[in-house]
């Protein structure tokens, strides 16, 4: 624990959206996880913030370890426990960090239980990932997390063209998005995820488990996209050589995946896909 923080109480606390339960990992001293409704959207190590319990956070941070050396200027929509700017902080030291989370309460959970204020260069907004990311400077992030979720659902309007645009206002010219997704069998709703982003940013890779990315489980889906080169092979090596054991799909072979999935625009009737009950059962 940091010095001067108290030990995180597990149990049920009421946020603005609902109810959360704080679970202390049996196997990390450490580690907490954080639940809403059965789902787990958060792990934490408090004391070593590099590990990474959840696969497609991994994806994640293979990613960002591959960007370029040096400090980053962050945007993160959709806040949790904050694990990725944890692991920013501590892998990239005087990064810079902007959260945006909806839900005042569960910001005020974390920061009492969970340490949120031993993140250096950290500013929380309670604001929805629309409304915050509009107030952001153009061209001021080399980053942008995209991992918001009401239960295990993905808002869709933070799946749209129009919300794509303000995203790429936002990113440097070199900047990298990163998105968590989850679908299921036939991925319909993440063709035409990636069909949104390949509208907007010229370089677009997919990464999941392999049997995630052929639609025969539900699960997490991670989408890397970049007006700039993104590093493919190192990715792809990355990847596969994780524990995951992940894919990289791009070029052709994403052209192939969305075959012809047409991206969602405001408005869209568009239903974000449910895990089935089995998968948090």
């Amino acid at each position: 624990m940091a010095r001067g923080q108290r030990e995180p109480m597990p149990g049920l606390y009421p946020v603005t959206f609902g109810e959360i339960e704080l679970l202390r990992d049996l196997d990390r001293q450490d580690g907490w996880v954080l639940s809403k409704d059965g789902v787990p959207q958060s792990y934490v190590d408090l004391q070593d913030p590099t590990y990474l319990e959840f696969e497609y956070v991994r994806l994640m941070a293979d990613v960002i370890d591959l960007l370029p050396e040096g400090a980053l200027a962050c945007v993160h929509v959709g806040g949790g426990a904050c694990t990725i700017p944890r692991y920013v902080a501590a892998t990239r030291p005087g990064s810079r960090h902007i959260v945006l989370e909806p839900d005042g309460l569960l910001v005020n959970l974390i920061r009492e239980q969970l340490d949120l204020r031993s993140v250096p260069r950290l500013k929380v907004i309670v604001q929805s990932g629309r409304e915050g990311t509009a107030k952001v400077w153009d061209d001021s992030a080399d980053l942008l997390v995209l991992d918001a979720f009401s239960g295990a659902t993905m808002p869709v309007e933070l799946a749209t063209t129009e919300y794509m645009g303000d995203i790429a206002r936002v990113l440097r010219p070199s900047g990298t998005l990163l998105i968590n997704m989850a679908d299921g069998k036939g991925l319909a709703f993440a063709r035409r995820l990636v069909a949104t982003v390949q509208g907007t940013f010229r370089h677009v890779a997919l990464l999941a488990e392999p049997g995630v990315m052929r639609g025969r489980r539900f699960g997490n889906l991670i989408v890397a996209a970049s007006r700039a080169e993104l590093p493919i092979d190192l990715l792809t090596r990355r990847a596969a050589g994780g524990l995951t054991q992940a894919r990289c799909v791009y070029g052709d072979a994403l052209t192939n995946f969305v075959a012809g999935a047409h991206p969602i625009k405001d408005g869209d009737a568009v239903l974000a896909p449910v895990p089935p009950p089995a998968v948090f059962g």
